[in-house]
């Protein structure tokens, strides 16, 4: 029997630790497990989430809900990509900016972004802004360090030896520092991108409308408990494949970041 190929082993142990983790939980809620310190007593079966899917999928009110939140996560996301990756060069490059700014940076960073809901509401005029703010703050951060590493681990040698063949400035940063730093920064979008999705049922806990969040939310208080997996699940696939997305992308741009790799 031939061996399975790389990509196809893959796949099927992906699609198998998928199969395992939804037989696990149809196990626990279906019997009703007690483990002591977590119960499946109230959480709804497979089953029943589908179903709940369902009724969701026939709900006019689905597009509005996915408009509305991923108008959000990537309005948040472009800003916290172009002031992360701006502000991770410049620190990653000069001491003194790395000095004066990321003592402050580093103080907001561990804030979770339950905590800048009622700041979020006193400094932006409209909720819909405030929303935005969250999930910026949700990306800013990883994408910030990522550049900040990345710059940073560039070996000097590179740098002196881009300078020693004559180049300077520009030249030395477009052909050196940047694609030396362009993995980890990728690596940072994509991070950004999942914890700008996992911020989103935060950030629509300020609006009382429209989102997946939101719907969500409200899912919790009404205890329409199917409902609140599948928001959950539904925030779950779109963050993880806008971060692949996100990923896929950054892979494109380096080819060469790839080339002797192991394929497996």
């Amino acid at each position: 029997m031939a061996a399975l190929s790389p990509r196809l082993l893959r796949a099927t142990l992906r699609s198998v630790s998928l199969a395992a983790c939804v037989l696990a939980w149809h196990w626990a809620a279906t019997r009703h497990i007690d483990f002591g310190v977590a119960s499946f007593r109230n959480v709804p079966s497979p089953q029943e989430t589908l179903q709940a899917a369902a009724a969701l999928l026939q709900s006019p009110k689905l597009a509005t809900h996915l408009s509305a939140s991923i108008g959000r996560v990537f309005a948040g996301y472009a800003v916290a990509a172009l002031l992360g990756i701006g502000l991770g060069l410049a620190i990653g490059r000069s001491r003194l900016l790395g000095a004066a700014l990321l003592p402050p940076l580093e103080v907001l960073r561990p804030i979770p972004a339950v905590a800048w809901i009622p700041l979020a509401i006193l400094m932006f005029p409209s909720s819909e802004l405030s929303m935005v703010f969250i999930t910026f703050i949700g990306a800013l951060f990883p994408i910030l360090l990522n550049t900040i590493h990345g710059v940073e681990g560039i070996d000097a040698r590179l740098v002196a030896s881009a300078r020693s063949l004559g180049g300077r400035g520009a030249t030395v940063f477009a052909n050196v520092i940047l694609p030396g730093a362009a993995p980890s920064i990728v690596t940072g979008l994509s991070i950004g991108m999942g914890t700008a999705w996992f911020c989103l049922v935060t950030a629509e806990m300020i609006s009382g409308q429209f989102g997946i969040g939101y719907y969500t939310w409200s899912s919790y208080i009404v205890q329409d408990y199917p409902d609140i997996i599948v928001g959950m699940l539904t925030i779950g696939i779109f963050g993880m494949g806008s971060s692949l997305l996100v990923k896929l992308a950054g892979n494109a741009l380096m080819p060469w970041y790839f080339i002797g790799r192991k394929t497996i």
